[in-house]
């Protein structure tokens, strides 16, 4: 598991537990959530669960733009269980690292972090070795001479757009997320009828 997601709150981990079951081939082999069995059933046609709909709102949202799946913790949480079974996760790691990296404020610490990250994910034959040109690499490299928080942003655009162009759209098509997405749907329809959760009336002539 990549440092970002483990320092995910308990909820995310938790709800991403739940997606072990929800996701299936997705998360047949992931390491994400957490283990303490805690995690409890979730209630998709619940009426009365606003956090049932709201999880099914997000799920819907990761559909309408890549902006909107990397906004929501749960999807980031899927999207990386489904970049695993393509052995492409490195791509989706390193951006998360580089937005936490933008969030330091002392110039020691971000030095020493923009090398870890560098050597990490940026150098040749580095152990999650992100797919960018050449030139972009030698940038980067000479970004390091003077560490801001900015001296990733060139490789973490192109990163960031190869998952948007490539790994997305494959994820959106997935029969887990199809199934995810029309559960969804579903949950949000029960939500939304006045007669949901309670029995018919009888008809009288």
């Amino acid at each position: 598991m990549c440092r970002t997601l483990a320092a995910f709150p308990t909820s995310c981990l938790e709800r991403a537990k739940e997606f072990k079951t929800r996701l299936g081939i997705f998360l047949h082999k992931s390491e994400l959530g957490s283990d303490t069995g805690s995690a409890g059933k979730f209630e998709w046609g619940s009426k009365h669960s606003k956090e049932g709909r709201n999880f099914s709102e997000d799920v819907l949202g990761w559909k309408e733009s890549f902006d909107l799946l990397l906004s929501s913790k749960n999807g980031v949480a899927a999207f990386h269980a489904f970049l695993k079974t393509e052995f492409s996760e490195e791509n989706l790691e390193f951006w998360l690292a580089c937005e936490e990296f933008k969030k330091l404020r002392s110039t020691t610490k971000l030095a020493s972090r923009a090398h870890r990250i560098f050597e990490e994910f940026i150098c040749s034959e580095a152990p999650k070795e992100v797919n960018i040109d050449h030139e972009t690499r030698e940038l980067t490299r000479t970004n390091l001479q003077a560490a801001t928080a900015a001296c990733f942003d060139v490789a973490q655009g192109k990163t960031r757009t190869l998952m948007e162009k490539d790994s997305y759209p494959r994820f959106l098509k997935s029969p887990a997320y199809r199934d995810l997405a029309s559960q969804a749907t579903q949950a949000m329809a029960a939500s939304a009828s006045p007669s949901s959760g309670s029995p018919a009336e009888p008809s009288h002539t």
